[in-house]
């Protein structure tokens, strides 16, 4: 019997890109985005993340999704 594969894809939201603080109706669009395309919520976590422009960073969420191979 076949081993079943996965790949996976994570997607950063951050305080900037959401209107400066965390959105519900941000991540629900998001995680609705991914379910059409067959991705599966794996898991949400809290991280400090770098910004692309200086030293420092800003909070958001990781939010990772996994579906099968093939």
């Amino acid at each position: 019997m076949a081993k079943q594969r996965f790949e996976y894809k994570v997607v950063e939201l951050r305080e900037g890109m959401i209107g400066g603080k965390m959105s519900g109706d941000e991540l629900e669009k998001v995680l609705n985005e991914a379910a059409g395309d067959g991705w599966q919520l794996k898991s949400v976590t809290t991280a400090d993340i770098k910004g692309r422009i200086g030293p420092g960073s800003t909070e958001g969420v990781l939010v990772t999704f996994e579906r099968p191979v093939g």
